[in-house]
């Protein structure tokens, strides 16, 4: 059984390694929804298989360093594409949420990515 919770921020940032004249290597924001998968057995007492405030409470501590900020800034972010930030994500889930199984990252209404972790 898989069940996620979805987040929200707003940030900014450019992408340094376009090509000239490529629009995203300008600084503009987006309003970013990130969804935090988990895979496992549902508890018999519980009946979930984790605590939603639990994907919030690893998020948290994130959502504080990218929520209103130039994500360039961020140290592992220097060129945040949705591919590195969905990677950026897992790795500072993965251990607080060892049942992780995907983050996805959408940049926009109809673009983003999913990150299931390196096989």
């Amino acid at each position: 059984m898989e069940v996620f919770r979805e987040f929200t921020f707003e940030a900014a940032h450019r992408l340094p390694y376009v090509p000239d004249g490529h629009k995203c290597a300008r600084l503009h924001g987006h309003s970013y929804r990130v969804g935090v998968h988990v895979e496992g057995r549902i508890g018999e007492r519980t009946g979930w298989v984790r605590d939603f405030s639990e994907l919030s409470g690893a998020m948290k501590p994130l959502l504080a360093q990218l929520d209103h900020n130039y994500l360039n800034e961020v140290e592992g972010l220097e060129n945040p594409t949705s591919e590195v930030l969905a990677r950026w994500i897992w790795e500072r889930l993965r251990e607080p949420l060892p049942d992780l199984s995907q983050v996805l990252v959408h940049e926009t209404c109809t673009s983003g990515c999913v990150y299931r972790g390196e096989p």
